[in-house]
C-alpha cells in the first residue's frame, strides 16, 4: 500500500508540474519601478510570456531593506505560483547588517536560478585629480580621508563596494551617503563628491554629458557595456569583485519538479540574442543561469564575503 502511495504521489506531482503554470504567477519585487529588480523582471516576464505563453504579474513591494516583499512570499503558499525576484542586497548583505533578518535563505526559499549580474561603476566627477584606479589609490595613500565617494545610503550594495576598494587597496575614504543612487549620482556630476559607486543606468547621463567620468568597474570580469573600462585587477587589485546579481526565488516546499520547470524555460528564454541585448541595454548586466546548487553557492560565498566588509568597516545600516 504504502509502494502505491508513494506511486500516486509521485504521478500527482508530475501531473502538477505538467499542468504549471494554471493561473497568472506573481513575482514579488523588494523595489519601486524602474530601478535593476523590478529591470530584471519586467525583462524576463516579457520574455517568457512571448516565448511560452505563461503569465506573469510583476508586484512592486519596496521598503523595509526588502523585508516586506521577501517575508511575504516566504509566508506564501509553495505552489510555484508567488516567486521572488530579489538582488545581492536581500540574501548576501542584509544577513551581516541586520542582527534580525526575519528571513533565512536555506530555511525559508529555494533559490531557483541567477536572471541577470551586473558591475557597479566608480563614476568620479569630471574635475576629479585622478582617472584611474592607480592615480586615485595614490592620491588617497599621500592624503588619507581625503578622497570622498558617495552611495545610495549606509550599508547598499554601493557603499559596501566602495568600503571593499578602500579595504583591498590599503587606503582611507570618505563616505557620503545620500538617501538613494539618483541623489548620489547628482552629487558626483555636481562636484560635491570625489567619486561614487553606482549602477551604470544612473552613471551613464552623466558620462554623457561629460560631468563624470568612469574610474573602474566593481567586478573582476568585463563589463559588456564597455569593455575597456578597467577592472580592479587590472590595477593590481585582485580581492574585489562587487556585482549587483538578480536572481528567482521561491517558498520553501515548493514541489522540486515545478521548480526544475520554472528553471529550465528561464534557462531557455535567457539564451535568446534579444533577452541578453536587453539586459545589457537596460541594466549593464548579463543574463545568467545557474542551476540551483551554483546558485545557492554563489550567495553564500557572496554573503562571506559583505561580512568581512561590514565587519571591518563597521557598517551600521542606514
Amino acid at each position: 500500500m504504502r509502494f502505491i502511495a508513494a506511486i500516486t504521489f509521485l504521478f500527482a506531482l508530475t501531473a502538477q508540474a505538467q499542468d504549471y503554470p494554471n493561473k497568472p504567477i506573481r513575482m514579488l519585487v523588494p523595489f519601486a519601478p524602474g530601478g535593476a529588480v523590478d529591470t530584471t523582471a519586467r525583462v524576463l516576464a516579457q520574455a517568457m510570456e512571448q516565448r511560452v505563453k505563461w503569465n506573469f504579474v510583476v508586484e512592486n513591494r519596496p521598503g523595509g531593506n526588502g523585508f516586506i516583499a521577501t517575508t511575504a512570499v516566504k509566508g506564501a503558499t509553495p505552489d510555484g505560483y508567488t516567486l521572488l525576484m530579489a538582488h545581492t542586497g536581500e540574501f548576501a548583505v542584509n544577513p551581516a547588517l541586520f542582527d534580525n533578518v526575519p528571513y533565512e535563505l536555506e530555511r525559508d526559499f529555494v533559490a531557483i536560478t541567477m536572471v541577470s549580474d551586473a558591475p557597479m561603476l566608480y563614476l568620479a566627477t569630471a574635475k576629479a585629480p585622478f582617472n584611474t584606479f592607480q592615480e586615485l589609490v595614490a592620491q588617497a595613500k599621500a592624503k588619507p580621508g581625503s578622497i570622498s565617494f558617495g552611495s545610495a545610503g549606509n550599508g547598499s550594495i554601493n557603499h559596501l563596494a566602495g568600503e571593499w576598494l578602500a579595504q583591498a587597496a590599503g587606503i582611507q575614504l570618505l563616505h557620503v551617503p545620500y538617501k538613494g543612487g539618483a541623489p548620489a549620482a547628482a552629487a558626483v556630476a555636481a562636484g560635491d563628491v570625489s567619486f561614487g559607486v553606482m549602477a551604470a543606468p544612473g552613471a551613464m547621463p552623466h558620462i554623457k554629458s561629460g560631468r563624470g567620468k568612469v574610474i573602474g568597474i566593481t567586478t573582476a570580469k568585463k563589463s559588456p557595456l564597455d569593455p575597456s573600462w578597467a577592472t580592479p585587477r587590472d590595477a593590481g587589485i585582485p580581492d574585489l569583485d562587487a556585482s549587483i546579481w538578480v536572481g528567482l526565488f521561491a517558498p520553501k516546499g515548493t514541489p522540486q519538479a515545478i521548480v526544475d520547470r520554472i528553471s529550465a524555460e528561464v534557462r531557455q528564454t535567457l539564451t535568446m540574442p534579444e533577452v541578453q541585448k536587453k539586459f545589457v541595454d537596460s541594466a549593464g548586466g548579463e543574463a545568467i543561469w545557474m542551476s540551483p546548487t551554483d546558485f545557492l553557492a554563489r550567495i553564500k560565498a557572496d554573503a562571506e564575503r559583505y561580512k568581512r566588509v561590514v565587519q571591518k568597516a563597521g557598517v551600521k545600516p542606514g
